[in-house]
């Protein structure tokens, strides 16, 4: 490579999370983060996306109880291809959303800006999601995968994926 874009480290860029520890959901408007495990509990994360000391220095010391710990730091700019899987228990729901964000907790300074949102109506069986979108990622904006419902009790997420792989775009 030449030119100004010689630092740029080839090749696609991906982290891949799971939980499959339930998560309790509590229902209306406001989505809520999932939250995924670090280090051996998740796929893989060779380009340290999501890590328990975050790019700003915090530390998230208990992934399950700690919003943080949803959060996926992007290593580079470039174009991202959010892939997301999503299984909900059981329940008496109408409606489930879920959606990307960047930025849900307000650490910098362009919060919560959401995409891919999607409302959905139960099925027959069980209520299994996927997602795949396409936005432009900043390794200073975390990105998010959200959650709700309006079943008239909390429900458990009961497993959940969360992917990103960057691809360099100029």
């Amino acid at each position: 490579m030449t030119g100004t874009h010689s630092h740029v480290v080839p090749g696609v860029q991906v982290c891949s999370l799971k939980v499959d520890t339930p998560q309790v959901i509590q229902p209306g408007t406001t989505y809520q983060v999932v939250r995924f495990p670090f280090g051996a509990a998740e796929s893989t994360d060779r380009w340290e996306m999501h890590q328990t000391v975050q790019p700003d220095g915090y530390v998230v010391a208990d992934w399950s109880a700690d919003d943080r710990s949803g959060l996926i730091w992007p290593s580079r700019p470039g174009w991202g291809t959010l892939h997301a899987m999503i299984q909900w228990e059981a329940g008496t729901a109408t409606e489930y959303r879920d959606q990307y964000v960047r930025d849900p907790l307000g650490l910098t300074s362009n919060p919560n800006d959401t995409t891919a949102t999607e409302h959905r109506a139960p099925t027959p069986g069980g209520n299994y999601f996927v997602k795949t979108h396409g936005i432009f990622v900043s390794p200073d904006v975390p990105i998010a995968l959200r959650v709700t419902h309006n079943n008239p009790t909390p429900l458990q997420l009961t497993l959940a994926e969360f992917k990103l792989a960057i691809f360099h775009a100029d």
